[in-house]
């Protein structure tokens, strides 16, 4: 057989939707199911429960897949990511926007927004019109479910990695004319809410269902709580950027924590938050809000070197990512969601169900797409994943019963 036709039996078999997997253990809203059995026709979820009970497949070649005991998982949704394999959404084109949701997908990522960074207006308008177009075809990799805006409207006081010069104060017309141009792409927009305008964004925001996300922020205990108030319901990469706690001056993140009404992002990667105030974060928020998330940059999946991170150059060591000009301001990361996963709960110590909910319940609620995915529910598209038990490593990817 030529080499022509095996990779076309392979594309053919990657793309067949209805499938069967049995003996696994299928992690599912309300617990895990030991020796599961998951039934996928044409891409949709059609049974989950005991292998014994699982239903026989009537179609020809229909695929049975023996997990052994592996985890079977719904597929991680990230909210916070940059980029990937040397590419930046922040510089997004067609090939680019494949080579990022690929590299993802084959992490275990089956949704994502593409994350910008405080940029000139221009950039944004380009980016979003690339996104809008991606979107509009058939997405083979990883799904982009929209864009979040990390920036403009941050705080000079805390830039982070994000270029100072970029900044500037909230704007509500700036999105309502993307809202116009592009209506449900902007799905999530992070702002300093201590700012002048950022009540009004908050208010904006809310009414056309965007997540109103408080970061890189100067704000105090009350100006979060006031921000609160009016609707700000979500916080960026919890304890970076944003003023920190001290048991007579709480800050943002001691708002943050003592709030049931925001949820929090967490990179778990080992280098952004010691794993013991992960743990911590995670007895405070309930199991609804607490998010994981990579906040990778173009560095994802490559080496040591000097990448970009929007326009500013920086330098990667051993996994920390830091900016070139200022060694000690961390730069994002190079983790993916399958790492981030396995450090909740191989360093943290949560449960494989709790470490599931934060990378694809929860933002699959936050982003209100969990009627369709973020869990292994009858009726929903197949986007799954295999893991091994012992080691937690990544066997097989699903997005919409497509095997990747």
């Amino acid at each position: 057989m030529s080499n022509q036709s095996n990779q076309k039996n392979q594309r053919n078999k990657n793309n067949r939707t209805t499938f069967q997997i049995i003996h696994g253990q299928v992690v599912t809203p309300i617990g895990i199911i030991m020796d599961g059995a998951v039934t996928v026709i044409d891409g949709i979820i059609r049974y989950v429960g005991s292998s014994s009970g699982a239903p026989t497949l009537n179609v020809d070649s229909a695929t049975v897949i023996d997990a052994k005991g592996a985890y079977v998982l719904p597929g991680f949704i990230d909210i916070h990511v940059h980029g990937g394999m040397q590419e930046d959404f922040t510089d997004s084109t067609q090939d680019s926007l494949d080579t990022i949701t690929r590299f993802h997908a084959g992490q275990g990522t089956t949704a994502m927004l593409a994350t910008t960074m405080t940029t000139p207006r221009v950039v944004l308008d380009r980016v979003l019109e690339e996104v809008h177009i991606y979107k509009s075809k058939d997405m083979p990799y990883a799904q982009l479910e929209g864009i979040h805006l990390e920036g403009p409207f941050i705080s000079p006081k805390w830039p982070g990695a994000q270029n100072p010069e970029h900044i500037v104060p909230p704007n509500k017309e700036w999105i309502d004319e993307w809202e116009t141009k592009y209506p449900g792409l902007i799905k999530q927009v992070t702002f300093a809410p201590e700012r002048e305008g950022a009540h009004d964004l908050i208010r904006y925001l809310r009414s056309k269902g965007i997540v109103a996300a408080a970061g890189h922020t100067d704000a105090t205990y009350e100006e979060i709580m006031a921000a609160i108030e009016v609707g700000l319901h979500h916080s960026v990469h919890m304890f970076n950027a944003m003023t920190p706690l001290h048991h007579r001056k709480p800050g943002a993140a001691g708002a943050i924590l003592s709030s049931p009404q925001i949820s929090a992002e967490i990179i778990a990667d080992g280098i952004h938050v010691h794993a013991a105030a992960i743990s911590i974060i995670a007895k405070l928020k309930t199991a609804e809000n607490f998010i994981l998330i990579t906040d990778a940059m173009s560095a994802a999946g490559l080496g040591d070197g000097e990448y970009m991170l929007g326009d500013l150059p920086v330098v990667v060591e051993g996994h920390v990512c830091t900016l070139k000009e200022s060694p000690g301001t961390l730069a994002g990361s190079t983790l993916t969601m399958i790492r981030g996963f396995r450090y909740l709960v191989q360093q943290v110590g949560l449960s494989v169900e709790h470490a599931s909910k934060m990378a694809s319940g929860n933002p699959a609620k936050l982003l209100r797409i969990e009627p369709r995915t973020g869990s292994i529910e009858t009726g929903k598209q197949a986007d799954l994943l295999l893991v091994d038990q012992e080691n937690l490593e990544l066997q097989k990817v699903w997005i919409k019963g497509r095997l990747t």
